[in-house]
């Protein structure tokens, strides 16, 4: 199924629902349809090719951008505005895409133009015009619908390829598992050029029919007064933005009073945060679980199923083994290996990389997700480290996780980050990244004893070195290459 006939159905069916409400203004299911519509003919008109580039801050823009390119029969290719030029200009090239739907004060924000490309502004679409009677695009089950660039560990941007019949059985997957309703109120932070802000936040409340709020920059104690003023139901975010909201001093248990969906990803939730913010707003954070090649949602922990460090059960029609990393033989509960899955929601491939496509996955077709974790006698998901990220400490396994776990309970820390450096003794120690609270100085013989109470000796960092703060990406998750950098520079 297309993408876009559900919410091009839901537009028509409910024209005056509010659909969507963003700094600059609201807008009603059927003002994005018709809009959607004059931009689709704006596309035509200029002879864009089958790949559209979107460019644009989270709002309103977005969605309208990204139906007009599917009603227009093309794939739509979002872009991390917050990429180094010669990223965004790779993407650009590899994709394959001739035109760049952007805004002015985007374009100013990146000090950059696109080259080979034609830069669309919207501001320069006459949306007041009546848009041409014509019949949107149908798109079959396998044709390519969104290009999602993925940074990876090293080397070049890949292009993860996600067709319709992804994007939709996720929508399905994820309506069945939560019972995803009309009546839901979303908050959306995350960038729409994310894997989770496009699909989550993006495609689900259009589909369904639900509110959206949408803010361009998060900023915490705007996040909570929007929150109360529109008694948002669901909020999606990473741990950092859970751990920002329980600083607000201003904000009280009954501002989220509303939100029963309270869902955590992109990286591993501190036990603190939890606490913390179950302990200010008496709600409860489930985690959840995806990834771009998966469209993205595998597992999601519903509020009734909440088990600690869960990150919930697989969603319907996902398939997913924990397989021994040595043997690739299947392992059973509660037993640490690779997981790997698959099901509709698998991505088609990599963009222009056969190789790597087939290498991704096993001989099943199961996707090798490198991350390390292990299901329960319930099925419930427990992920404990990332295959790539794991440290050998005197022939020893360890995952940063647990050593971030240990730092983060530490009542000085606000965040840290964990990587490994080259021993000569032990082939690999940890080190330490910290970022401390507002007003806590630096005790680094305090922070050795309290890790002694919670990990073993050998996984305690031989470093610890305190940031202003800890270097992430456009979501918000740390980038442990950007710390291996750090690592080598001296004090």
């Amino acid at each position: 199924m297309s993408i876009h006939w559900p919410i091009i159905r839901r537009c028509i069916t409910h024209p005056t629902a509010v659909a969507v409400v963003d700094d600059q203004r609201s807008y009603k299911a059927i003002e994005l349809l018709i809009a959607a519509l004059v931009l689709a003919d704006t596309l035509d008109a200029r002879g864009a090719s089958d790949r559209v580039a979107i460019a644009l801050p989270c709002s309103g823009m977005f969605p309208i951008a990204a139906l007009a390119a599917w009603i227009s029969g093309r794939t739509i290719v979002p872009i991390n505005f917050l990429l180094k030029r010669d990223e965004m200009q790779y993407i650009l090239d590899d994709s394959g895409c001739d035109t760049f739907v952007t805004v002015g004060p985007l374009l100013e924000f990146m000090q950059y133009t696109p080259s080979r490309v034609k830069v669309l502004k919207l501001e320069d679409v006459k949306f007041k015009q009546v848009p041409q009677p014509r019949w949107p695009a149908r798109k079959a089950d396998e044709d390519l619908g969104v290009l999602l660039y993925t940074s990876g560990a090293t080397g070049k941007p890949k292009g993860v390829m996600l067709s319709h019949g992804n994007i939709t059985s996720n929508l399905r997957m994820i309506r069945k598992h939560i019972n995803f309703t009309s009546k839901e109120v979303m908050m959306g932070v995350l960038p729409q050029f994310h894997t989770f802000g496009l699909t989550v936040l993006t495609a689900l409340p259009l589909t369904v029919g639900a509110k959206v709020v949408y803010t361009a920059k998060f900023v915490p104690s705007k996040i909570v007064g929007l929150m109360r003023e529109h008694k948002a139901t669901a909020f999606i975010g990473i741990p950092s933005m859970y751990n920002a909201l329980c600083n607000v001093k201003t904000a009280m248990p009954e501002d989220l009073a509303s939100l029963y969906y309270a869902v955590s990803g992109g990286e591993p939730l501190p036990q603190a945060v939890a606490d913390n913010f179950k302990a200010k707003f008496g709600v409860t954070i489930a985690e959840g679980y995806g990834l771009t090649e998966t469209s993205p949602v595998t597992n999601w922990c519903r509020p009734n199923e909440y088990k600690r460090g869960s990150v919930g059960q697989a969603l319907p029609e996902v398939e997913q083994q924990i397989v021994d990393l040595e043997t690739g033989s299947p392992l059973g509960p509660d037993i640490d290996g690779e997981i790997r899955m698959r099901g509709p929601n698998l991505m088609q491939g990599y963009l222009n990389l056969p190789d790597m496509s087939r290498s991704a996955l096993d001989d099943k077709g199961f996707l090798r997700t490198g991350d390390i974790g292990h299901l329960d006698a319930d099925g419930h998901l427990f992920i404990t480290g990332r295959l790539k990220e794991m440290l050998i400490i005197a022939g020893e396994n360890v995952f940063p996780r647990e050593i971030e776990e240990a730092l983060n309970s530490h009542p000085a820390i606000k965040d840290s980050g964990v990587v490994g450096i080259s021993d000569h003794i032990r082939g690999e120690v940890p080190m330490a990244f910290i970022e401390l609270k507002e007003g806590e100085t630096f005790d680094q013989q305090n922070i050795f004893n309290h890790l002694k109470t919670k990990i073993a000796g050998f996984k305690i960092p031989k470093e610890i070195r305190v940031v202003e703060a800890l270097p992430r990406n456009a979501t918000g998750k740390v980038m442990r290459r950007e710390l291996k950098v750090l690592a080598q520079t001296p004090k």
